[in-house]
C-alpha cells in the first residue's frame, strides 16, 4: 500500500507513549529550495486525508510594520562552474541583498578596502556574462532607514575587504548572511552557501575560476572609479588649478 511520508514515519515509530509529543508535530519549517522539499503527495492510506495535517508547513510571512522595508536575497547561478560541481550535488551561487531599492553584494580584489558594491536589483548584466539570475528569496523586514543601511554597509565593508575574499571561507554568501542577520535577525537559506560546507568535494575549484568571476563587473567598475579618485593629481592638472 502506498503511503505518504508522514504515514510512513508514523508507522515506523509506532504510537506515541503517554507524555510524549508526536515527532511529526515538531517537524522543522521547510527550506526555501525546491530541491530540499520532501514529497508531500499522499497516496491511499488509512489516515488520508487527516494525515496531511501532520506534514510540516511553511510559515506565512508576516506583514511589515509601518516604516519597515523588505529584505530580499537575490540569487544568481555561476553557470559554467556548476558544470563541475553538479556531480557533487552542490551548486555555486552568487547572492546579493536587496533593500530600499538597491542590491548589495561582495566580491574579491587585491586591495585593503571594502569589496562590497551596489548594483540595480536583479540586473545580472551589471555582474557580468558569467552570472544568471536564479530567484529571489524573501528574508524578512528591517527597521533600518536607507541612510542607516548605507552606514551598515560601510561598517561591514571593514570586515569584508576585497583582499580578504575567499571562495570557500569568506565569499559573497557569507556577506549576505551577515548583512541579513544585521538587518532583520534572519539568515539566508543554507542551500545558497552549501559549497562552503562541502568544499572538500571540489578542492580545485578556486584555482579554476577566472579572476572576473571573483570580481564581478560592477565591482571592477567601482575599483576603476576608486583608482581615478585616489590617484595623485598630475603636474598639468595642478597648474590648471
Amino acid at each position: 500500500m502506498k503511503r505518504c511520508e508522514a504515514c510512513r514515519n508514523r508507522s515506523e515509530r509506532g504510537a506515541p507513549r503517554s507524555g510524549d509529543r508526536d515527532p511529526l508535530l515538531t517537524s522543522p519549517i521547510l527550506q526555501e529550495d525546491p530541491q530540499d522539499l520532501p514529497n508531500l503527495t499522499c497516496g491511499i492510506c488509512t489516515m488520508f486525508p487527516s494525515c496531511m495535517s501532520l506534514l510540516p508547513r511553511r510559515a506565512e510571512p508576516r506583514p511589515p510594520r509601518p516604516g519597515q522595508a523588505a529584505v530580499v536575497l537575490n540569487v544568481y547561478d555561476m553557470y559554467w562552474t556548476n558544470w563541475y560541481t553538479a556531480g557533487a550535488g552542490v551548486g555555486v551561487f552568487h547572492s546579493g541583498v536587496q533593500v530600499h531599492g538597491s542590491e548589495w553584494a561582495y566580491g574579491g580584489h587585491p586591495y585593503a578596502f571594502t569589496g562590497v558594491f551596489e548594483i540595480t536589483p536583479r540586473d545580472e548584466r551589471e555582474l557580468g556574462e558569467q552570472f544568471r539570475f536564479r530567484q529571489s528569496v524573501h528574508i524578512g523586514y528591517t527597521d533600518f532607514s536607507e541612510e542607516e543601511v548605507r552606514r551598515l554597509v560601510n561598517e561591514l565593508g571593514k570586515q569584508f575587504r576585497g583582499d580578504r575574499y575567499h571562495l570557500m571561507n569568506n565569499n559573497c554568501n557569507h556577506f549576505t548572511s551577515a548583512f541579513c542577520l544585521a538587518l532583520c535577525s534572519r539568515d539566508i537559506p543554507s542551500w545558497v552557501n552549501r559549497l562552503a560546507y562541502v568544499s572538500s568535494c571540489v578542492p580545485f575549484l578556486q584555482r579554476c575560476l577566472p579572476k572576473e568571476w571573483l570580481t564581478p563587473a560592477a565591482l571592477q567598475h567601482s575599483l576603476a572609479a576608486h583608482s581615478r579618485s585616489s590617484s595623485p593629481a598630475t603636474p598639468d592638472s595642478q597648474a590648471s588649478q
